[in-house]
């Protein structure tokens, strides 16, 4: 039985950063949504051309940073305290020249508050950076367009429109592309 190719997306080649920059534009501008911009390097103002919204990174983080400081908090000061907390006996009473326990002596334990608070900062980046990336991603259709496989990383600009897009019509890509001076167009499939 033969499996049927199913579309990815169209995808277009341009020569200069101003090129993609304006195609991204044109594209913003006629309501696609689903379109990816490829560039060698990062060029100022892309995601405005292209209409993304900020990303919610640093609620993520900002979210892990305060679990790590009320983290940091109750450990130490539980630890340090011969209190009860959720029906565990606290640690060992901790004297140490003459410094209170618990709660009040908060400062002694600024090291290890801080320190929490950072670890789960960096844990909510790195996994909520690789979450919202979609990685890892092994194989993606557009390793299958030569000219993209040989020119994305050096000197190429190409600019992708899904086929999920809510908007995507062959004929009208097209059409916007020569509009835009896309060089090479291209149906990409899975």
């Amino acid at each position: 039985m033969a499996t049927e190719n199913k579309t990815h997306g169209i995808i277009s080649e341009f020569t200069t950063p101003k090129d993609i920059y304006h195609a991204a534009e044109i594209f913003r501008d006629a309501g696609f949504k689903k379109f990816e911009v490829y560039t060698p390097f990062p060029i100022h103002g892309m995601d405005d051309a292209m209409g993304i919204r900020p990303t919610i990174l640093p609620w993520i983080i900002l979210c892990c940073g305060i679990t790590g400081l009320a983290i940091g908090i109750i450990l130490s000061t539980w630890s340090s305290s011969e209190t009860w907390l959720f029906g565990i006996e606290g640690g060992y009473k901790m004297i140490i020249s003459g410094k209170p326990d618990s709660f009040e002596g908060i400062y002694e334990f600024i090291p290890v508050i801080f320190e929490t608070t950072i670890l789960l900062s960096a844990f909510g980046a790195v996994f909520g950076m690789i979450g919202l990336n979609g990685l890892p991603t092994l194989y993606h259709p557009l390793f299958t367009h030569d000219s993209f496989v040989e020119k994305a990383s050096d000197d190429g600009f190409f600019l992708c429109v899904e086929s999920s897009d809510p908007l995507y019509n062959e004929d009208k890509i097209k059409e916007l592309f020569e509009k835009a001076g896309g060089e090479n167009v291209t149906q990409i499939t899975d």
